[in-house]
């Protein structure tokens, strides 16, 4: 086996440390698990909470509890590892639709996704670009239509917690989304000590910080200890490197109103403690996430970007946690932390202008890894697309009839409600590039 592939999975090696470590207050068997709220700039406000019981995996008609070895050797993988290796030269690395969708005005290309102006609607493609320290590293296999399916899933999941900005999703890697005023905060939730990033609480706990982003950290945390309570440590939404950020700052900035702030904030911590729950009871403890808001055209702040995928946020297998911990052991993850620490480990991600290539065994593993958190998060089976049809022209088509169809819903809705006869020629017509029409 190759000198890569002992980065797929945690090191054997024990953190030392010259005190006791304490037990973490999680038990995965039979327990409750106490998602209070945070004490922040906002530990006045009331925010909603969630009291979990929650039975282990192997309590739920599985035979036994969600491992690691399960994810490694399971027979799920052998069946869709061959499409993965196949799939590797046809990534959605970039995408011009612009050029294809005469309704699509203009590109912002992001880390991952590409955002189409389409008048009253954003057009969001999601690649398979795989970003990290504030750079692409690699393109990763089926990787964008997991996170649009995994996003379109959580989306629908917490409609009881906020609205969101979703109008349809026409394609496995497209989400149509409403236009909305974006907040430049991303509001990143925490509930561990952990991470290999600059900005990761663990980096800078480690470095001396006891005050991070307002909140308060007591002496004696050490990596991967449960915080007492979920925290919030805010972001501004940088092009090149996300700053980190204190309630009051964000107010005195102007980035947003203490109003805005305040509901943004509770709402993100109420998803995060949903999404613990949900996740535990599927086997998997929620680590830490971010959440992006924005204001639509009625005032209303909705929940845009992303939902807990395996990009936007870390996952552990919660049944070894506790005895990995205890141990001085990594916990074993389903994220992307095995890629960017391969990265930490053979460059400087953040100063070399030149990275080397991600070894195909780890791009292959990452992306199963993101099929197998799919899988376990919506207990859906990932439909895997092996379709020669250029990916492009798939997504040029479903795009076209999708931005259609909402065309002549909106006319025929606005001239209902005025009284008048939908005409023909009111409706239109998109037409590609070929001259095919969809009306």
């Amino acid at each position: 086996m190759s000198q890569s592939m002992k980065t797929l999975n945690s090191p054997k090696t024990p953190v030392h440390c010259n005190y006791k470590i304490p037990t973490p207050k999680l038990s995965f068997a039979s327990s409750s698990f106490d998602l209070s709220e945070t004490k922040s700039k906002f530990s006045s406000k009331k925010y909603p909470k969630v009291s979990l019981s929650v039975m282990s995996s192997h309590n739920q008609n599985q035979q036994q509890p969600l491992s690691l070895d399960v994810l490694i050797n399971s027979k799920r993988k052998e069946e869709v590892f061959g499409d993965i290796k196949s799939s590797i030269s046809d990534c959605l690395s970039e995408t011009n639709l612009h050029l294809t969708v005469p309704a699509l005005k203009s590109k912002i290309r992001g880390k991952v996704r590409d955002i189409y102006d389409a008048g009253d609607y954003l057009v969001l493609v999601t690649t398979d670009r795989q970003s990290a320290f504030d750079r692409i590293l690699a393109s990763i296999p089926f990787k964008g239509q997991v996170l649009n399916e995994t996003s379109l899933w959580w989306f629908d999941q917490t409609r009881h917690i906020t609205s969101n900005a979703v109008v349809s999703a026409p394609d496995k890697n497209v989400t149509i989304a409403k236009k909305c005023s974006v907040f430049p905060v991303e509001f990143v939730v925490r509930g561990f000590v952990t991470g290999s990033t600059d900005t990761s609480l663990w980096t800078v706990y480690k470095n001396g910080s006891r005050n991070y982003c307002g909140n308060a950290l007591p002496d004696g945390l050490v990596k991967n200890q449960k915080l007492h309570a979920n925290i919030l440590t805010p972001t501004t939404k940088a092009e090149d490197h996300d700053v980190p950020v204190t309630p009051d700052e964000i107010i005195k900035l102007g980035l947003m109103s203490e109003a805005e702030l305040d509901e943004a904030s509770r709402k993100a911590l109420s998803l995060f403690e949903y999404g613990q729950r949900v996740a535990l009871e599927h086997g998997l403890i929620l680590v830490d996430t971010k959440y992006e808001f924005g204001k639509g055209s009625d005032g209303q702040i909705l929940l845009i970007d992303e939902v807990h995928t395996p990009d936007s946020s870390r996952y552990w297998i919660a049944h070894s946690y506790e005895e990995r911990f205890q141990n001085g052991l990594e916990p074993e993850n389903v994220d992307k932390e095995f890629l960017r620490l391969w990265f930490r480990d053979h460059c400087n991600p953040y100063e070399d202008e030149v990275l080397p290539d991600a070894p195909e065994e780890l791009i292959c593993e990452l992306s199963w890894r993101y099929i197998f958190l799919y899988e376990t998060i919506t207990k859906s089976r990932f439909d895997v697309l092996t379709t020669k049809e250029p990916v492009h022209d798939r997504i040029s088509q479903n795009i076209l009839s999708a931005l259609s169809a909402l065309k002549k819903q909106k006319i025929r809705g606005r001239q209902y409600n005025s009284g008048k006869k939908v005409r023909r020629q009111d409706l239109g017509e998109f037409e590609d590039e070929e001259g095919n029409n969809y009306n």
